[in-house]
């Protein structure tokens, strides 16, 4: 077989296999978005859940959702960043660090159902911090680190020795090396990194169940020690648990988790797009 049929079969193998995997998601965005739809009202957006969740709408969970995702936010950056810079720049080439970074790997592929148990037992008994939005927010920011740390760490070793050595030669100390040019060069693939852990927080059942979500509240939290709504619990509550619950909500609440998650991805590609184009290499 000549060279360029094989590339042409091999380009027509990728496509159908990229196919096969994107055609379904589209699929099931498209029948989420046809189902949910016609439920999707400024009211459904605001109002808080009534007759036994069949009526109303879902605006605590949407908010709860928000403020677990602020929480892991602050729970992961700072603590998953500064760990992927320790690793990248600071940490020596050793076995030590080389089983610290297996050992992420494999936090990463860790069930969140083991999270929840872990969130359980450490947040909300040993430090008695009760079923709340702290408790949960470490139990996601948590599980939420090994994708930060390990996306951080690549990129940052991404970013070309050229402009450490320059900096140094300039008289620049490793800390402003770092700060001033490796940050900034590597920033659109931390991001990415950041985003990606902070989505599948965002849609995570698990280890809220066990921490922090509620079946209802009445009142919207006052505090970080309160208990909250939230839509991925909220969507199973009313899927498994509420009889004669009607499609519509079900699907509009899907739809409203499914926004979510897109959202925080959409910001991070035109963040990320926007870094890309100021980047020097």
């Amino acid at each position: 077989m000549r060279r360029q049929d094989t590339h042409r079969l091999a380009v027509w193998l990728i496509t159908i296999v990229a196919a096969l995997v994107v055609i379904p998601i589209v699929m099931v965005i498209v029948y989420v978005i046809y189902q949910g739809i016609s439920e999707i009202s400024w009211e459904f957006l605001t109002q808080h859940p009534s007759n036994g969740m069949r009526e109303g709408g879902i605006m605590p969970a949407i908010l709860g959702t928000l403020f677990l995702t602020l929480g892991t936010a602050i729970c992961a950056i700072p603590l998953g960043v500064a760990s992927a810079v320790y690793l990248a720049e600071y940490a020596p080439d050793n076995r030590l660090t080389h089983w610290v970074r297996l050992a992420i790997i494999n936090l990463a592929g860790i069930p969140s159902i083991v999270y929840g148990l872990f969130g359980l037992g450490v947040f909300v008994l040993f430090m008695q911090f009760g079923t709340s939005i702290l408790a949960g927010s470490l139990t996601l920011g948590i599980m939420t680190l090994p994708v930060v740390i390990s996306t951080s760490e690549e990129a940052i070793r991404a970013v070309p020795q050229i402009f450490r050595t320059v900096s140094f030669s300039l008289g620049a100390t490793r800390w402003q090396t770092i700060r001033h040019q490796v940050l900034p060069q590597a920033m659109p693939g931390i991001i990415t990194g950041v985003i990606l852990g902070l989505s599948r927080a965002a849609g995570e059942t698990a280890p809220i169940l066990f921490t922090v979500a509620a079946f209802y509240v009445p009142e919207l939290p006052q505090s970080m020690f309160d208990q909250t709504m939230a839509l991925p619990y909220h969507l199973y509550v009313i899927s498994t648990q509420v009889p004669g619950m009607p499609l519509e909500i079900q699907y509009g609440t899907a739809l409203v988790l499914l926004l979510v998650v897109l959202s925080l991805t959409l910001v991070a590609t035109v963040f990320r797009t926007s870094m890309r184009r100021r980047r020097e290499w």
